[in-house]
């Protein structure tokens, strides 16, 4: 099993970040992993911490668009270049945590996606090294409230509501290029969004390479690469569970805001 690094609050109240060991244990880190954080001899047991989103960035890069069966679903055609948008960092939540569902919207959709952690700093560098800014892998869905996404025009308030992005539960360094990306709605065995990461229409190197010609990209920071067909609403008291080979499992409920 790939190294599993985490990012816990312990009964105290104190945030550390630290390696999960099989036994759930958690070896504590001395600072960020990217940020070249050394075990230290601490261990917390699973009774005493709950693990947290597995970074606190500073901003949220996420992509439109990027799977072309999804653009097709859109109804708008697949972009000449990444299509990208911000998420405000207090959407995130962790696994396990409640997706609120804003009164100001009648139509809330998930998006399973895969979200990439940015390991240094990175301004206007070419696709071969972005790839070596890529520090590691999680999870994340790109909760959109739809309706007012068509109606602004812009993004801004669709995608930015407070916890409208469930991130975790922790970030791994290697993934399968061909990884399958899953969505489940309850406790239907049959996924609503499947597909392969590598049917990105622009890779993860491209994507940080054309973001970080925008902005600089600060370690700890989060790309959203995009999600599949297959998106469709959710109602308060779903439960969706976005999977990734070789990560792991997002799982989240809707609740009333």
């Amino acid at each position: 099993m790939a190294q599993r690094y985490v990012r816990i609050q312990n009964q105290e109240g104190q945030i550390y970040y630290g390696l999960l060991q099989p036994s759930f244990n958690v070896q504590v880190l001395d600072a960020p992993p990217w940020l070249e954080g050394q075990p230290t001899d601490l261990i917390l047991t699973p009774e005493n911490y709950h693990i947290l989103a597995p970074c606190a960035p500073s901003k949220i890069v996420a992509v439109g668009k990027n799977y072309a069966d999804h653009a097709a679903e859109m109804g708008t055609p697949v972009p000449s270049e990444p299509l990208i948008f911000l998420k405000p960092p207090t959407t995130i939540i962790p696994s396990e945590s409640e997706i609120k569902y804003p009164p100001q919207s009648q139509r809330v959709d998930y998006e399973g996606e895969l979200a990439l952690i940015i390991g240094d700093r990175v301004f206007d560098c070419t696709p071969e090294i972005a790839q070596t800014k890529i520090w590691g892998y999680t999870i994340a869905n790109d909760v959109t409230a739809r309706d007012l996404q068509k109606k602004d025009g812009q993004w801004t308030r669709g995608k930015g509501f407070d916890t409208f992005c469930p991130l975790g539960p922790w970030i791994v360094r290697e993934l399968n290029p061909g990884a399958r990306l899953q969505t489940f709605l309850n406790d239907d065995a049959n996924p609503v969004q499947s597909a392969c990461i590598d049917e990105m229409v622009f890779s993860p190197d491209v994507l940080v390479s054309y973001i970080s010609q925008v902005m600089t990209l600060l370690p700890g920071d989060v790309v959203l690469t995009g999600t599949p067909e297959g998106v469709s609403p959710m109602q308060v008291g779903d439960r969706v569970r976005v999977e990734i080979e070789g990560i792991g499992r997002l799982e989240n409920t809707v609740a009333t805001r």
